[in-house]
């Protein structure tokens, strides 16, 4: 374990625009609650996104249907690959290295680190999939992405570049992995489409 003398230090980063944006939060307090709720909730969007490509794959080749299929491999690979990263920098959230920004989420434990950002990794992970399998759908993942990483620095969970290596993380992973599951895969996926399984793969 890296030790507190050496953790990365976020706020020397960009911990000034940091505090622009939750400065930001704290002259909209409109905006906080929507903000808040779609940062907790909007995975759910993603989720969504992969049902459609999942159904519309459904009259394609094998070769989109075994993509679609790469992706919840891709998004749990990219969740533990920034897991992995988080652990070997400990970048103390910045709620404890700035402790009088505006915060609308509660600051977590201690040992929840901030870099990189796991829901920025995740989004990006399904966007990049998405982007191999549909383009609109990736579009619309794209948009939902970006909300999703600039809502993480709103609600004082992390650092902006917390967010930025989040989104990389996420978007190589999910690239290799899906690049590779699409190759590999597409030959099974055209002879279990011939079997029992064939209501899952095929329309």
């Amino acid at each position: 374990m890296t030790s507190s003398s050496t953790a990365l230090d976020g706020a020397s980063i960009d911990g000034g625009l940091y505090t622009d944006v939750t400065d930001l939060a704290r002259h909209t307090h409109w905006l906080n609650e929507p903000v808040s709720a779609y940062t907790t909730y909007g995975m759910g969007l993603f989720a969504v996104l992969l049902l459609v490509a999942w159904w519309r794959a459904r009259r394609q080749g094998g070769t989109v249907m075994a993509a679609v299929l790469s992706i919840p491999f891709a998004v749990v690979l990219a969740y533990v690959v920034n897991s992995g990263i988080k652990n070997v920098f400990e970048e103390p959230r910045p709620c404890r290295a700035l402790p009088h920004a505006f915060l609308v989420e509660a600051c977590p434990p201690v040992d929840d680190y901030a870099f990189p950002s796991n829901h920025t990794t995740v989004a990006f992970a399904f966007t990049a999939a998405l982007f191999l399998v549909d383009r609109r759908l990736g579009a619309v993942s794209l948009l939902a992405a970006v909300a999703m990483g600039a809502s993480r620095v709103y609600v004082g969970a992390h650092y902006p570049h917390d967010v930025a290596v989040g989104a990389l993380v996420g978007t190589v992973v999910a690239l290799v992995v899906v690049l590779v599951g699409r190759r590999l895969c597409a030959p099974l996926v055209e002879r279990l489409r011939g079997g029992a399984l064939r209501p899952l793969l095929a329309a």
